[in-house]
């Protein structure tokens, strides 16, 4: 029987979660290695992430630790997904992005985010305000405008290097964010994270919408999800369990902790239990024919061009044939 998946591109987005037992160093290392393992696999990108002050999470910062995985890769594509560029100055992201590029040619993304920090001492302390992410549009403008050597903020400044390049940008978006990256002409990533009826409205609007740009003459959808796969159905829900009681954890106690092995009759609260299972909505798993029908029917219905899979678990060696297994659907 022929894969719903087969020749769907497919890429990895890793947020580098730390584990018991696992010093951040390791988790950083652990990261540049799944990426020469998902590369070997036959991925087409591998992106790192940026959060600030997470606890569990140690991807703070993207455009170095893209440059560490493309040193120790040779083919795969690798980028951010995404840097959140309210927390930094356009003309810098650009000098980032122009340094990779002159030493990855051909191999780098740009995917730009809007977040800024979940908390006031964290917003605080990168110098921006929570009202920063309504700049969003003016900040990729100036900073694509780096790149064009056409932004006129700042006369006379110019991203060196970086001018003259075209590192591809992504936009990562929800809801209103489709819009905006119809109205720059820029590839849009995005998740089902408000329901498919949602997600299937939006990249509708946005293709009707899209402006040809020298970044991109059509629309582009890179589907973000979440895809465990397993040999059984109860080993691939196994393989979310330790994500979802970190969240479940998180939204509990305020705290993001590492992620370890969870059992599944593991005893919560009533309101744990409700945060646990409310992780789990949304997120496909099962064995290569139960994902490949649930993934491949999502990819059918959105029209999507490109898979995005961020998937966490603590056990690094199941984490992998997860990911080998559902390379294996789209040869």
């Amino acid at each position: 029987m022929t894969s719903s998946l087969r020749g769907v591109p497919l890429s990895v987005l890793d947020r580098s979660r730390t584990r018991v037992g696992e010093t951040e160093a390791e988790t950083l290392r652990g990261t540049v290695r799944l990426a020469q393992q998902v590369e070997q696999l036959g991925y087409h990108r591998f992106w790192v992430s940026e959060h600030h002050s997470v606890p569990g999470v140690v991807g703070s910062a993207p455009t170095v630790l893209a440059a560490a995985v493309a040193a120790s890769t040779e083919r795969i594509r690798v980028g951010t997904g995404g840097v959140m560029l309210p927390n930094h100055r356009p003309l810098v992201v650009a000098e980032q992005f122009g340094v990779l590029e002159s030493l990855y040619p051909g191999r780098i993304d740009m995917g730009l985010g809007r977040s800024v920090g979940f908390t006031n001492g964290i917003r605080r302390a990168l110098g921006v305000e929570k009202d920063a992410a309504e700049d969003f549009v003016d900040q990729v403008r100036e900073l694509l405008g780096f790149f064009t050597g056409t932004q006129q903020n700042h006369l006379q400044v110019h991203a060196r290097p970086g001018e003259g390049l075209r590192v591809p940008a992504y936009v990562l978006a929800v809801g209103e964010g489709a819009q905006l990256a119809a109205s720059l002409g820029l590839p849009l990533v995005m998740a089902g994270v408000r329901g498919e009826s949602a997600l299937v409205d939006s990249l509708a609007a946005y293709r009707s919408s899209f402006v040809p740009s020298v970044w991109a003459e059509r629309p582009y959808v890179v589907l973000a999800a979440t895809a465990a796969v397993a040999s059984t159905t109860e080993a691939a829900r196994q393989l979310l369990l330790p994500e979802a009681w970190s969240s479940a954890y998180s939204r509990t106690r305020g705290v993001f902790p590492p992620l370890e092995p969870v059992a599944l009759r593991r005893e919560m609260s009533s309101k744990e239990r409700g945060f646990f299972e409310q992780s789990l909505q949304g997120q496909i798993y099962g064995t290569p024919a139960e994902v490949d029908a649930a993934l491949g029917g999502l990819v059918e219905r959105t029209g999507a061009d490109e898979v995005l899979i961020t998937t966490n678990t603590f056990d690094r060696a199941e984490l992998l044939e997860s990911y080998r297994l559902l390379a294996e659907l789209t040869h």
